[in-house]
């Protein structure tokens, strides 16, 4: 939804059923409360009717039995207490019926995330997502945490009023309810008012997350090209129209809140003074009564007051609420299987077959892509950036959705196998290894309880990053920061390579594996990667091209498209593209290499 447009009354009333559907599993704890709920307001409005009868039946005639006066204030006593102690009961199920809910409602949106494809990912910035994780789901616990016990609680305490109000006088009973509508309509307006604020403000804060997120993953960027001015700007600008959005919504707090509800209640105080005034000219009026109308009076305006001040965390809950179920009903899924049979990855044989595929719809990134690479074979994929190599990784990774053409894996379709099976089978290593904040026994087995500490051992031996394990302190339970920031390129990719290994995939993808390395570390990495592609079919993307001199098939892409394939010593005797690239990685020009072979 656009920031400038508001919900409709019907969208609101949508996402709020929607928000209540969270309650049905919790019906015996609600009816329980609600029941405690009556208790509660039914003592609360005898509470004036003792008081009418002691000023009209005993006060006004001074009339002062014992017994009859003790047993009123008993009861008078005996009301306040049980009313606070149910109170006490009937608030805490209320509050913990709102946090059962909303702990439901944050796990539903967080499983939800892990179930989206990539191409989420891609559009949505991770400040927006974790806006919604976090600040809109808190919100929404405002509403049920408070807003809606309070919806309750005073809706029965109205009800409950007009009641009493109706035993007292029926005349001027009548006439307060000719004041609902002028309060409906009060509510009806600063709702849709509202609601455009806190849409603004509500992705205002969305926005100050994503640029805080961003600032926050390059901060080394930030400060190496002195970037801090700007992103200071940008973020002063998005924080100062957030600033501007709460304060229009805070002077609309201001007029149509409490003080046009007191408006209203001090113009009925002195119609119901004028009324009993007016009747004492004719007929004796009973003090009492006058008494129990204006508390009730006052009672009445009170629930009404509360439940426009919550307006506005109403607003807040419904705006945030909409946001969270668009989420929630995102149905940019990522791949799955769709068969009930269960295939299995035995030999690893790949193999694309005209595939074509855009990220937007628009424009293809990849136009007829075919080769095979056969089990144990080690296939390698060269080009320039933007030609369209991790993108064939993303296809036979199925992080995204096969358009044209297939990709078959031992002959059988991709989509066919479950992602289980495809993760289990179909190992990958990223330029940039991900390492979590844990020790690093964990980042290898990551938390895979099949997988013991001696096979552990033993996959960091066989890629060698036993040798630098071993010397911290801790060895194994070392403790790792977030993204592996106290370890060294190389020790991250070989911890990388452990816990693809472990698995003892049949499929090894490498995504530009060593670009990151240095000279030192790249020898022990490439003897690695040596040991990790015997017996396995290897995909891998590279820019240096001295790492991938051995492989069986090497395919150049161009603009998406496979121009050149071959041995290395066939593509250089082609004297194409990868020749090309081979001369500029050695230091030489096209022209140069030509001289020196003449």
């Amino acid at each position: 939804m656009d920031v400038n447009q508001h919900m409709t009354g019907k969208e609101q009333r949508t996402v709020l059923k929607r928000l209540l559907s969270y309650t049905v599993p919790y019906k015996k704890q609600f009816i329980l409360t609600f029941f405690l709920l009556l208790i509660v307001t039914v003592a609360d409005i005898l509470g004036p009717i003792i008081v009418k009868v002691f000023i009209d039946d005993y006060l006004t005639p001074r009339y002062m039995p014992t017994n009859p006066l003790l047993l009123l204030g008993i009861a008078y006593l005996g009301l306040h207490i049980i009313k606070v102690v149910i109170q006490y009961f009937q608030l805490l199920r209320f509050q913990e019926l709102a946090l059962n809910i909303i702990q439901k409602l944050r796990i539903d949106v967080f499983s939800k995330v892990h179930k989206l494809g990539l191409k989420y990912f891609d559009q949505t910035p991770t400040g927006s997502i974790v806006s919604r994780i976090t600040n809109d789901t808190e919100s929404i616990k405002d509403m049920f945490v408070e807003v809606i016990v309070s919806f309750i609680q005073n809706g029965v305490m109205l009800v409950g009023i007009f009641i009493a109000m109706f035993i007292l006088n029926v005349k001027l009973a009548a006439f307060c309810l000719v004041l609902l509508p002028a309060l409906y309509l009060l509510m009806k307006i600063y709702r849709k008012v509202s609601s455009v604020f806190y849409q603004q403000m509500r992705e205002k804060l969305s926005q100050l997350n994503a640029s805080l997120n961003e600032s926050l993953q390059g901060m080394a960027i930030v400060q190496v090209f002195r970037q801090e001015d700007r992103m200071k700007k940008e973020f002063a600008k998005i924080n100062e129209e957030h600033y501007e959005a709460g304060l229009k919504n805070i002077k609309l707090d201001g007029l149509l809140l409490r003080p046009a509800v007191d408006v209203i209640y001090i113009v009925s105080l002195m119609i119901v003074l004028s009324y009993f005034g007016i009747s004492s000219f004719g007929n004796v009026v009973e003090i009492g009564v006058l008494y129990a109308f204006i508390n009730y009076l006052d009672r009445f305006f009170e629930p009404i007051n509360q439940l426009m001040m919550r307006l506005s965390l109403f607003q807040q809950a419904i705006v945030s609420a909409s946001r969270v179920f668009a989420l929630l009903d995102d149905n940019t899924y990522a791949p799955s299987s769709s068969h009930t049979e269960t295939n299995k990855v035995t030999e690893g044989e790949i193999r694309f077959e005209n595939v074509t595929f855009s990220y937007d719809g628009k424009r293809d990134v990849l136009k007829n892509i075919s080769f095979t690479a056969k089990p144990g074979e080690t296939v390698a994929l060269v080009g320039h950036t933007g030609s369209g190599k991790s993108s064939i990784i993303n296809l036979l990774m199925h992080f995204y959705h096969l358009e044209k053409g297939n990709i078959l894996l031992d002959g059988v379709p991709i989509q066919e196998y479950t992602n289980d099976e495809l993760r289990r089978k179909v190992g990958l290593v990223l330029q940039d290894p991900f390492l979590f904040a844990n020790d690093i026994k964990h980042n290898i087995a990551l938390h895979n309880q099949s997988i013991t500490i001696d096979q552990v051992k033993e996959a960091a031996k066989f890629v060698q990053a036993d040798a630098f394990i071993e010397r911290f302190e801790d060895q194994y339970d070392e403790k790792v920061v977030e993204r592996g920031a106290t370890l060294s390129s190389g020790q991250r990719q070989l911890v990388a390579f452990a816990r693809t290994i472990v698995r003892d995939p049949k499929v090894l993808v490498l995504d530009e594996a060593t670009a990151n390395i240095d000279t030192e570390t790249e020898e022990a990495i490439q003897l690695a990667l040596e040991r990790m592609r015997k017996g396995r079919t290897t995909i891998a993307i590279a820019h240096r091209l001295s790492t991938i001199q051995n492989a069986d098939l090497i395919l150049v892409l161009h603009k998406g498209e496979i121009v050149e394939r071959g041995t290395h010593q066939e593509l250089l005797s082609l004297k194409g593209l990868y020749y090309k690239m081979y001369l500029l990685q050695n230091g030489l020009s096209y022209e140069e290499n030509n001289q020196e072979g003449a």
